[in-house]
């Protein structure tokens, strides 16, 4: 019996707006799941979701990490 509870999660909140920045940043949010101001997410915390909060730390911040 796998117990959901121990997977490691990361929750985070998009600050700042998709207009006038590259495609590829855009992307990269609607791959976390944000596509406007102040939308939270909770994610899996792996290393892939890891690298894109990484790659656009001027548009989200993290907000909890369990």
């Amino acid at each position: 019996m796998a117990k959901a509870s121990t997977k490691k999660t990361v929750t985070v909140e998009q600050i700042g707006s998709p207009i006038r920045r590259p495609a590829v940043q855009r992307k990269t949010l609607i791959g976390l799941g944000l596509n406007k101001m102040h939308r939270v997410r909770t994610l899996e915390d792996t290393p892939s979701v890891r690298g894109m909060i990484n790659s656009i730390p001027h548009l989200v911040r993290v907000v909890d990490e369990k």
